[in-house]
């Protein structure tokens, strides 16, 4: 009787044990509960930089200034700056002593060689990296300030600098491709480019460079910055290459303040694939005009569209061209 009696106790003890092991319905609640709910994001470090002095030639003094916004006391503290490529940062890197408590901020101070202004428009970039033990946990944190000097231009025919469009009775100020040789104004007419005239292409409407042939209608990319306003989901360029190198990076700014890049490209005016570098075709024309003449005949030159993407939540404010003088281009606009 006794052995039955402890077989029994037994026999309870385990199925009190196994149900303390179940959890209970409220439990089961507050987990999901506790798992559907995000963590708030922790603060992250500040890393500011002060404006630069960029009335060169002279030396500037800037200020980096780190602010502990995690929650623990950030030590080990080293701050380093930098500017544009040639620009000498004396010292290169500044460690600060002792630990900051959260919420305390840290001044770093450094000296910049600032060389004497170009004339024209020139955006420059400076970098600023702090990193450190404790604070938010993260390690490291960096800063960028963009300065601008200048003023962009105005529109894109302020920068035509060079004559793509001849008529074929004059075909001796045309240099298109740097040998003497430009587009038929005639032979585009018959595709239906025209002086002013509208073209359509990847959700954009451009227009046709209104001015005489034999004068300037297109820009060879070489950095120029061109103010343009709208908004949108790409930019779109309205152009031709010369030689298969015609490929660059645009740089859209914002009214806001931030930028954006992106990568385009157009095939040759002739003979190349016409969806080389992802470009599209919008007309093709017979023959070019040459500095003899007209002539080459049943060969098609001709321009391409191709497209970088925007923010459409934001508004362009300028443009800064590609540094590649392969590229050419007749007009620029927001698609929406």
């Amino acid at each position: 009787m006794r052995s039955a009696g402890l077989i029994g106790t037994l026999r309870a003890v385990a199925v009190a044990g196994a149900l303390a092991l179940l959890p209970t319905a409220t439990a089961v609640g507050s987990a999901a509960a506790a798992e559907s709910e995000p963590l708030p994001a922790a603060a992250a470090t500040e890393v500011t930089i002060s404006p630069v002095d960029l009335a060169g030639p002279a030396i500037s003094t800037v200020k980096v200034t780190v602010t502990n916004a995690g929650p623990a006391r950030m030590r080990s503290l080293t701050v380093s700056f930098g500017g544009p490529a040639g620009w000498a940062v004396q010292p290169s890197t500044v460690r600060v002593d002792g630990s900051l408590p959260t919420g305390a901020s840290s001044d770093a101070t450094f000296r910049i060689q600032v060389p004497e202004q170009r004339d024209g428009f020139t955006v420059r970039t400076f970098t600023a990296s702090a990193t450190y033990q404790g604070g938010d946990g993260r390690g490291s944190a960096t800063a960028t300030r963009t300065q601008r000097s200048g003023t962009p231009l105005a529109r894109l025919a302020d920068a035509y600098n060079n004559v793509a469009v001849t008529d074929e009775s004059n075909t001796a100020p045309g240099d298109y491709d740097g040998e003497g040789n430009s587009f038929s104004a005639q032979k585009l007419a018959d595709v239906g480019l025209r002086p002013g005239g509208t073209v359509d292409a990847l959700g954009a409407r451009l227009v046709w460079p209104n001015v005489p042939s034999g004068t300037r209608n297109n820009v060879t990319a070489s950095g120029q910055a061109v103010t343009l306003n709208g908004s949108g989901s790409k930019l779109v360029f309205l152009g031709s290459g010369v030689t298969s190198g015609a490929s660059g990076t645009a740089t859209v700014y914002y009214t806001d303040g931030t930028s954006g890049t992106g990568t385009f490209g157009f095939p040759n005016w002739s003979f190349d694939p016409a969806n080389a570098h992802g470009a599209t075709l919008v007309a093709s024309s017979d023959g070019r005009n040459r500095p003899s003449g007209y002539g080459n005949a049943g060969i098609k030159y001709r321009v391409f569209a191709h497209s970088i993407p925007l923010d459409p939540a934001k508004q362009v404010d300028f443009v800064v061209l590609p540094s590649n003088g392969n590229i050419h281009l007749f007009d620029m606009a927001v698609a929406p």
